[in-house]
């Protein structure tokens, strides 16, 4: 794909002025210490300024962008919906028989993305997991393990480890490891080159480091560890660029599409765009009308670091329903998997590999007889 065309604020009808005002907001953040460093990507109807960084930054910089992962995460999980493999209404149980325990029997996935699962946002052993440099599959193996704080679908609870539930769904139904899945998937085909779910340690360099919290500071397993960057968490993990993801922000604007490619539906855009809490009749009302699904709400613990950078370009929520089909059409669907534990992915250095394609009724070996590199 081309590179995203530029344009003056003029041809973006963007007022100069109110784009000075937010210039010089960042550079007075920066020179305050409030921030360490920012970087600014405004576009749209498919155009974009040139960024700009504030701070001790290359010109070329990436960050880990925390939870701005999440609406990446579940944008794999609607390309699925859209292929008829998965239903926002499917109970997780029937991809993760491990997960329907200690009442998640009735979890379904669009509880995953609306944040009431029940789930917490991290598990308790959130801490030792990382201390001991664990795969993701121990913080999924934990999460299987859990009972929900309420009844899923009565309650809103910012929760990061359904993104972790639904990487791993993503994972047995494609047959793919969600960074290979999102490469290929969404990142190839929007050109953005620069950005991955887990580090490149080619790219090392270039990554902004985060401001840490006094816990983390001398740590092997804090956000600018090779181990958390390569760990490539599916709810804080996603390291790009301001202009690699105002392309995907750009892409959601237009209703799915950029330029001449086509990721989702604009019905699925629609869905993920909608308030989905509204079609859960027994969440709180006030709740579900403030509510926008999986990137609603901010963490509080130690999932999601403080990006050192923003992008103006807001990626919105992503949730949504099952896209309508033509009447008399036969949806094409995935059997139900039979793994009794998630898949280990890697915490060394590098992408992930692909897992083999599962045959019917059979997943993909979750566990090799070697780590995965």
């Amino acid at each position: 794909m081309p590179a995203l065309p530029l344009a003056s604020p003029e041809e973006l009808h963007i007022d100069p002025a109110a784009l000075g005002r937010a210039h010089d907001l960042l550079r007075r953040w920066v020179e305050t210490d409030r921030i360490p460093a920012a970087g600014l990507c405004v576009g749209r109807n498919g155009r974009a300024l040139p960024p700009r960084f504030f701070g001790p930054l290359r010109d070329d910089a990436l960050f880990l962008v925390a939870s701005i992962t999440k609406p990446v995460t579940a944008t794999a999980v609607m390309l699925l919906v859209e292929r008829g493999q998965l239903a926002l209404h499917d109970r997780v149980g029937d991809f993760l028989p491990h997960f329907a325990v200690n009442g998640k029997e009735e979890t379904r996935l669009l509880h995953l993305l609306t944040h009431t699962s029940g789930l917490p946002d991290m598990v308790p052993e959130n801490l030792r997991l990382r201390r001991e440099h664990q795969p993701l599959a121990a913080f999924v193996e934990e999460t299987c393990r859990l009972a929900p704080k309420f009844r899923p679908g009565t309650a809103v609870s910012y929760q990061s480890m359904g993104s972790a539930i639904l990487a791993e769904v993503v994972h047995q139904v494609s047959g793919r490891l969600l960074p290979e899945f999102l490469r290929r998937e969404v990142f190839e085909p929007l050109g953005m080159a620069d950005t991955s779910l887990g580090w490149d340690p080619d790219r090392r360099e270039r990554i902004a480091p985060v401001r840490l919290p006094e816990e983390q500071r001398g740590a092997d397993w804090g956000w600018n560890s090779p181990y958390w960057l390569g760990l490539g968490v599916p709810w804080g993990g996603l390291i790009t660029s301001p202009t690699d993801l105002a392309r995907f922000c750009l892409m959601l604007l237009a209703g799915g599409a950029l330029g001449d490619v086509r990721v989702l539906s604009p019905a699925t855009v629609t869905a993920m765009t909608t308030n989905q809490l509204a079609t859960l009749p027994e969440v709180p009302g006030p709740t579900a009308a403030a509510g926008r699904g999986a990137s609603a709400g901010g963490s509080t613990g130690p999932a999601s670091p403080p990006a050192s950078a923003t992008c103006s370009a807001r990626a919105p929520s992503a949730t949504g329903a099952r896209p309508a089909r033509s009447a008399g059409s036969t949806p094409t669907r995935a059997p139900s998997w039979s793994c009794s534990r998630p898949s280990r992915w890697s915490t060394t250095a590098g992408p992930s590999p692909a897992s083999p394609t599962p045959s019917p009724r059979r997943c993909a070996d979750p566990f090799p007889s070697e780590p995965e590199a």
